[in-house]
């Protein structure tokens, strides 16, 4: 019998969708960032859950009020990846028994602090024991059911584009797991990106109202992951022909031998959106919402890269639970 590490995460979620009963008419499909209830009228109510566990996405360095503001801005990237704006989340915390009493107020403030940051709040939610730390967030927003960004709908010829650079925060985690240590000034900007991620929700809620977005993600799992998700939504493929390589990961990449292309595509937890846009549109939407444009899509359903005269395949790899390795502490 295969156990769940060999299966993978995205294996086990392919495996509980075929045995679920689809609601009829679902305004957002099984596999995209966030769910969604038509609640009549052109509107929906757009839901999504996202848990933080201690063991696998709590690297070393990171406090109590640093995780639970994670936990927070990862729920609220999802919808702004749909063009929402979170107005109220639910929280379920699993606690280990030798959490202390100081850690427990950390826990308070970091969900306050990243609810309002958004000018969101916390409701409530439930409170268990566990062997591992646990913060398990529930977000709801309301949005018009016209102006919904999914992942499908991306058609050939349209451009990629993207919100921010990428790579800080694979590089920031490799200093926090490491023995690593850049120049003061490269080395806070890169943990930083680890410990203090933002959630793209005003670039969500201004790319949503162009009604120019053909598709969007966010990139919580990484560059790459993100492309193959959008191109598997909406049966298309895409060149790359520019990477939005941050510079410090360019300045950390020479200082340590390292590829600063891997960590540009297979790092995680940008919280960057991924963004496909009529091509007639581009221009007017940038003047709107700052986008770095990386590649057009394609019909022919494949990824590549162009780069120095060459075309390399884009692989299918980024974060996945019980495939990737957790950070040690």
């Amino acid at each position: 019998m295969i156990n769940a590490g060999a299966l993978g995460e995205r294996k086990i979620i392919d495996m509980i969708l075929k045995r679920l009963q689809q609601m009829p008419h679902m305004p957002i499909p099984f596999g995209d960032d966030a769910s969604a209830v038509d609640l009549g009228n052109g509107r929906l109510a757009v839901i999504k859950t996202d848990m933080l566990v201690g063991k696998t996405d709590v690297p070393p360095k990171m406090n109590m009020r640093q995780a639970a503001r994670k936990a927070v801005v990862m729920n609220i990237s999802d919808l702004a990846a749909k063009g929402v704006k979170t107005t109220a989340l639910l929280v379920s915390l699993g606690v280990p028994r030798d959490l202390l009493e100081k850690d427990i107020v950390q826990i308070g403030e970091g969900l306050n602090a990243g609810a309002r940051e958004y000018d969101a709040y916390i409701l409530g939610g439930d409170t268990n024991e566990a062997s591992d730390l646990v913060i398990s967030c529930s977000a709801f927003g309301v949005a018009e059911k016209n102006s919904l960004m999914l992942r499908s709908g991306a058609k050939p010829g349209d451009i990629v584009a993207v919100t921010g650079e990428f790579g800080k925060t694979a590089s920031g985690l490799r200093i926090l797991l490491g023995s690593m240590l850049p120049p003061r000034r490269l080395r806070k900007k890169l943990i930083d990106s680890v410990l203090m991620p933002k959630a793209r929700l005003s670039e969500g809620l201004a790319l949503a109202q162009t009604g120019a977005v053909t598709a969007s993600i966010d990139s919580s799992d990484g560059l790459a992951w993100s492309l193959h998700e959008l191109s598997r939504a909406s049966n298309v493929g895409f060149m790359i022909d520019h990477l939005p390589i941050a510079q410090e990961v360019e300045d950390f990449a020479e200082l340590y031998g390292v590829n600063p292309v891997e960590l540009c595509l297979y790092g995680g937890e940008e919280y960057e959106l991924v963004v496909t846009v009529k091509p007639e549109s581009f221009e007017k939407v940038t003047k709107k919402v700052p986008l770095t444009r990386i590649g057009y899509t394609t019909a022919r359903k494949s990824l590549m890269l162009k780069m120095h005269r060459k075309r390399i395949p884009i692989e299918a790899k980024g974060w996945e639970h019980f495939r990737t390795a957790p950070p040690r502490t």
